[in-house]
């Protein structure tokens, strides 16, 4: 069964910024924070090999050449 929650006190402008928000979104001031709610609590998502490396691939990130001398040295510091 749903509950009803209640926000007390909440500072104008933080009230101001969710309606902006809600107004993006295309939806009502109380339909954007359940939105917010249900994100907060989500599981995280289990990321494949593949889907980390789609995003290192989106984001433009390389790995330079001499990483594996960087891990070797660090290694070898650490005694």
């Amino acid at each position: 069964m749903p509950s009803n929650l209640s926000i007390k006190n909440a500072p104008d402008d933080v009230v101001r910024r969710l309606k902006e928000r809600a107004a993006a979104h295309h939806r009502s001031l109380q339909g954007e924070l359940l939105a917010i709610l249900e994100d907060a609590v989500r599981e995280p998502a289990m990321l494949t090999p593949d889907d980390v490396l789609a995003e290192v691939r989106r984001m433009g990130l390389v790995t330079p050449s001499e990483s594996v001398a960087m891990i070797r040295a660090d290694r070898d510091g650490r005694h």
